[in-house]
């Protein structure tokens, strides 16, 4: 894999993608969170392919370095979360002028346009699987089964799809 050999990630991400899942679902994330760390854990390895050094326990190092990544996002997700109760409690709730009304409807409408044109950049397949996930909430496994594909397929695709949005929508 160091060496550029996608075969090796794939067998790697195979290999251990069902223990991270159980893991991860152990240490208390969620199965979105979980799956997006097994994704950002692959992503990163593969981007810094050329800077690893040699590991004899592969398991036992992945396995670790997931639980960190895991870890470290339920502890920003706690910190989020008591930042925004602090704020809403902060800030007396007021009704909002006309003009800020105004304002706040245009920018929904410029972001609508927005990303109705980020969307319009996507494949068909990644369109049609962002539909099922965001808009009619289906699980990753209905989607999969809906669309005769791999459940990891699935969300590798939505998860690309996403990523590929992100980008669009930052310019």
């Amino acid at each position: 894999m160091r060496a550029g050999k996608k075969e090796a990630l794939y067998a790697l991400y195979n290999a251990l993608y069902f223990h991270m899942v159980r893991d991860g679902l152990r240490i208390g994330a969620d199965d979105e969170l979980t799956k997006d760390c097994i994704n950002q854990l692959f992503l990163k390895l593969w981007e810094q392919r050329g800077g690893l050094k040699p590991v004899t326990e592969v398991r036992g190092y992945l396995m670790t370095a997931f639980q960190h990544l895991v870890l470290d996002e339920l502890a920003d997700r706690r910190r989020r979360g008591q930042a925004l109760d602090h704020f809403a409690t902060e800030i007396p709730q007021t009704e909002r002028s006309y003009e800020e009304i105004l304002i706040s409807s245009q920018q929904s409408e410029e972001q609508r346009m927005r990303l109705g044109e980020a969307l319009s950049k996507l494949t068909p397949k990644q369109l049609e699987l962002i539909r099922l996930k965001f808009f009619e909430n289906r699980t990753y496994e209905e989607i999969a089964e809906q669309e005769g594909l791999a459940i990891k397929t699935a969300y590798n695709t939505i998860y690309d799809a996403v990523k590929r949005l992100r980008m669009l929508l930052k310019r």
